[in-house]
């Protein structure tokens, strides 16, 4: 299917990676790793052809079509259905079901079918660009981040789709549990070299940590081998007795191979800096409403929060996730209700917004001072060295760098103040698989309080949350207890709703049955959408008949239904 061979790559005359060779099979789902900056994304480029290495061999089987989920983003028709319909192989062009069907499961409504695609957020501009990608059915598929902007809901939809995938892929993600339940092998960049195992992350990290463990201990014992062989030559390599037993240790050694010390990847390894908090209710909301529009978005939220507390908010984009946080934080004031907070109460706050508030023209070490004026420079340097921006880095300005490198900046300035709350929203979303575990690790050492909204299952199912904020369509309310106790008492809103209405539970006749009932919407769907084809060329040619007019908007309102019944099924 594919096969790469001495594939080099430099920028500025530094290399990025060298003599990369691999090969990936017909329905093998690779997922691609290694830290930020390790040549991933450059890796993809070059695979989808944008960029060119410096050299090497990059083949595929003959015939094999290649699809790419690029960061790049341009839209050519007028409405999101449309657009979407172009991601349809030619032979699929009037599948139109197959277009609603992604949309559907990537988040968007039967409304948005008709709106511009330029209207919608960039996130949402991102699914509409994987929908495409998906659609297109190619026989290789390369997915740079896919999981950018879903939410749990539609994570889980993606999950589904890949995993039933008929062709190859690649796929980069800093999310662990979605790569390890979509692929069936693992890739990985470190060192500047590029490795292939079978399975998951998991596998792959355990093999990466046994081989540089046997590679150092081989390293010492030979080192060791040699200052031994050095000094019997230094000492009888004149006597003549000895001289020929010195000269063959000599070329024995001269035939062992030099294993030099591996560079270590450097990793994220921190603690939040804690300030003390004695007394026993951190913060209390009572009927707190906020809204950007005449629809609220918040409305009648309340939330009281004890020390030692981990709490989850989780729920689909749009339904106020990020404005309880701001809400919580003081960074919004409630338009009724109120937040109460004792004044020993001290936040940390990570917010995506907080990101762009960063002061482009100050260096990394600026940024964290700003945060606490009583530390020296020797313990900004300290700070900045946890997360990872070590002697000169610690100099480069927030406007050369990374997504990642910004969220780690941030993360130095909470670490930099001493705080008992954590107000954490989406702290994961830039950061790669390690620096991730650290976060996690950090927030599970923490002994205050802590409220994070997050999209990844594997965060929800680590942290031992006492309650989740469950943002639902037209509330927010608060369930005691865990993610894992949260999905088998009441699981999401859609799911529920689909679970009432067919009985429950999930016996192989009841996915049989499901899988029947989503068959005969479509073929419904495709039915109606073939005579509606024909009523508008009648009507186009002039047929304005009030029988005709009148039919054509009861079947397209059918439609309308019976694409929200879908949508049920995919949410």
């Amino acid at each position: 299917m594919l096969q790469c061979k001495n594939i080099s790559i430099s920028f500025a005359s530094k290399a990025l990676f060298e003599d990369v060779s691999f090969v990936i099979q017909e329905r093998e789902r690779c997922a691609l790793v290694g830290r930020n900056g390790s040549g991933k994304s450059t890796l993809f480029r070059v695979l989808s052809g944008e960029l060119e290495a410096d050299s090497g061999v990059i083949s595929f089987s003959r015939g094999t079509s290649v699809g790419y989920l690029s960061q790049h983003i341009s839209f050519e028709e007028d409405t999101l259905l449309k657009e979407g319909a172009r991601g349809l192989p030619v032979g699929e062009k009037d599948a139109i079901y197959k277009v609603e069907r992604a949309l559907l499961g990537l988040g968007f409504s039967v409304k948005d079918f008709h709106e511009e695609p330029g209207s919608f957020s960039g996130g949402f501009q991102l699914r509409l660009h994987l929908a495409k990608a998906l659609l297109r059915q190619p026989d290789f598929l390369l997915l740079d981040e896919p999981t950018n902007y879903l939410d749990i809901l539609s994570i889980r939809w993606l999950k589904k789709v890949l995993k039933d995938w008929k062709g190859a892929l690649i796929i980069v993600s800093h999310d662990r549990d979605f790569l390890d339940e979509v692929s069936t092998h693992t890739m990985g960049f470190h060192g500047g070299k590029l490795r292939k195992i079978g399975g998951g992350t998991r596998n792959y990290f355990e093999k990466v940590l046994m081989d540089e463990e046997v590679h150092e201990k081989t390293r010492v014992k030979m080192e060791k081998k040699r200052e031994h062989v050095e000094k019997f030559v230094k000492r009888f390599g004149s006597k003549a007795t000895k001289a020929a037993q010195a000269q063959s240790k000599l070329k024995q050694l001269a035939k062992d191979p030099v294993l030099e010390k591996l560079n270590q990847m450097a990793s994220l390894r921190f603690a939040f800096s804690e300030a003390p908090f004695p007394g026993k209710k951190m913060l209390e909301a009572t009927g707190v409403s906020f809204s950007y529009t005449e629809k609220p978005l918040v409305e009648g939220f309340s939330l009281e929060l004890l020390k030692n507390q981990r709490i989850a908010v989780i729920g689909k984009n749009g339904r106020g996730k990020s404005t309880i946080l701001k809400l919580l934080s003081g960074h919004l004031m409630p338009q009724k209700g109120n937040v109460k907070k004792p004044d020993n109460l001290e936040v940390g706050y990570f917010g995506q917004t907080n990101i762009d508030q960063l002061n482009p023209k100050c260096t990394v070490e600026e940024e964290i001072g700003f945060a606490n004026s009583e530390l020296s420079v020797s313990e900004v340097k300290g700070i900045a060295g946890l997360m990872l921006f070590s002697g000169d880095d610690a100099s480069k300005k927030i406007e050369l760098l990374s997504g990642g490198e910004k969220s780690r900046v941030l993360l130095g300035k909470i670490i930099a103040k001493p705080c008992n709350l954590l107000l954490l929203d989406e702290p994961t979303h830039h950061l790669d698989i390690e620096s991730i575990d650290a976060l996690v690790s950090a927030v599970e050492n923490f002994s205050g309080s802590v409220i994070i909204v997050t999209h990844s299952e594997m965060i929800l199912k680590r942290i031992a949350f006492d309650q989740l904020i469950v943002c639902e369509k037209r509330s927010q309310r608060v369930f005691l207890g865990g993610f894992d106790h949260f999905m088998a008492k009441v699981g999401w809103e859609e799911e529920k709703a689909l679970s009432e209405k067919k009985g429950g539970g999930h016996s192989y006749e009841k996915r049989k049955e499901k899988k029947r009932q989503i068959s005969n919407l479509e073929k419904r769907i495709e039915k109606l959408e073939e005579e509606q084809k024909e009523r508008l060329r009648l009507i186009e040619g002039g047929d304005t008949g009030l029988e005709l007019m009148e039919k054509y908007g009861e079947i397209e309102k059918e439609i309308d239904r019976l694409y929200e019944e879908l949508n049920e099924y995919y949410s």
